[in-house]
């Protein structure tokens, strides 16, 4: 996924190199030391971001290495964390799962992945939401057998959401309605939520990166530069990716929004929902505003492939004023799901793919459907951070 300032970045470092040579150049005149030399960092220009992909890896701020704790003995223990020095999306009822620290950007949970935590949306015979259901009304399935739920729950918690909007030439007219839309789906959602933005067409631009501020989110979706073709499958890809390394949210979403079929990506569509199966991937929320359905088949399947696997819905307006209905309704579907993790009686370390079914039965209710991820890829190690 591209930044759109690496020409500024590049200039700046330009800059800063003749001055690094000219001060390397003045130290080898010096004459030699017969002590030992302390090493000074060079100090990164204050405007540039050492984040920054275009930054070389040599010329970032060196990481101080931790040491090594020892091994606990008796009278060395270490203390284990309690649940309620978490954010809520992080805790279970009866303890913590996994080992939690506090970095730079939060509270990050590394868990190797013992536990399975799906979101689900209950819907009735008239597809209404159902929002009033227990622990003993639903079961799980792993590839046919029963599990055994570990933690249940129904809040709103923050989410972690990465929205996707088609930049190519055939959405110049659509935009505005777009970006009218996006604004009101994050202004009906979790005022704790954190959004990036991520404009495609031949290529995936990170336009905004995680933030909480409108105007940010509607500068960047405002950055229109309709021209080349579609790139849906690399800008899922790069989203996914980006989510998995740097969302400080447990639950995650992906929100994509275009108006044609994929013609530029470098990855398939199997490869793009592959990197999405994991246990703790997003679900995808589509928006296809495909105009002629004849003309859009591949489109259409495309789409509902990337949302039916993972969780999420496809929505095919017929007309651009029912999108900004079509964003709110994700975000009450966003804010009104169970959360249900159970342990796998199959171990996480054996691997492979899991088929995942979820049943719902309760007094008073026909039908129920339970739409969740159709399954996901064991025995990967999940990265989870939590703001404080």
């Amino acid at each position: 996924m591209h930044l759109r300032n690496k020409t500024a970045v590049r200039v700046l470092f330009a800059f800063w190199l003749l001055a690094f040579a000219a001060t390397l150049l003045a130290h080898s005149q010096q004459p030699a030391s017969s002590g030992p030399t302390k090493v000074q960092a060079t100090p990164v220009p204050s405007d540039v971001d050492p984040n920054d992909p275009a930054v070389p890896v040599w010329a970032r701020p060196a990481v101080p290495v931790t040491p090594a704790q020892p091994p606990a003995t008796a009278g060395n223990t270490p203390s284990k964390t309690q649940p309620g020095t978490l954010p809520p999306d992080l805790q279970h009822e009866g303890g913590v799962v996994g080992q939690v620290t506090k970095g730079d950007k939060g509270f990050v949970y590394r868990q190797q992945v013992e536990e399975v935590t799906l979101h689900a949306t209950v819907l009735d015979q008239k597809h209404h939401m159902v929002t009033d259901l227990a622990q003993r009304d639903f079961t799980v399935y792993e590839d046919g057998q029963p599990q055994q739920i570990k933690f249940f729950g129904r809040e709103d918690v923050p989410v972690s959401i990465g929205i996707l909007v088609d930049n190519s030439g055939s959405m110049r007219t659509k935009r505005n309605a777009v970006t009218k839309a996006v604004v009101n789906l994050v202004q009906g959602s979790n005022p704790n939520d954190e959004v990036f933005i991520v404009n495609f067409n031949d290529e995936p631009y990170l336009d905004q990166d995680f933030t909480d501020s409108i105007p940010k989110m509607r500068d960047a979706l405002e950055r229109v530069d309709t021209r080349g073709g579609t790139a849906l499958y690399d800008a899922v890809y790069a989203a996914a990716d980006h989510l998995a390394k740097s969302a400080k949210r447990q639950k995650k979403v992906l929100l994509v929004v275009t108006d044609g079929e994929d013609n530029e990506s470098r990855m398939s569509l199997e490869e793009a929902i592959r990197a999405v199966q994991n246990d703790q991937g997003p679900e995808i929320y589509t928006i296809g505003i495909l105009g002629d359905e004849g003309k859009q088949r591949r489109a259409k399947r495309a789409l509902e492939a990337l949302s039916v696997q993972t969780g999420g819905v496809a929505f095919f307006p017929k007309n651009l004023d029912e999108v900004d209905e079509i964003s709110r309704d994700v975000a009450h579907d966003i804010r009104n799901q169970y959360r249900i993790t159970y342990k796998p009686s199959n171990p996480q370390s054996n691997g492979g793919y899991r088929q995942v079914k979820v049943v719902a039965h309760a007094p008073g209710y026909r039908d129920l459907e339970v739409r969740t991820r159709t399954g996901y890829y064991a025995n990967q190690e999940t990265n989870r951070a939590s703001s404080k």
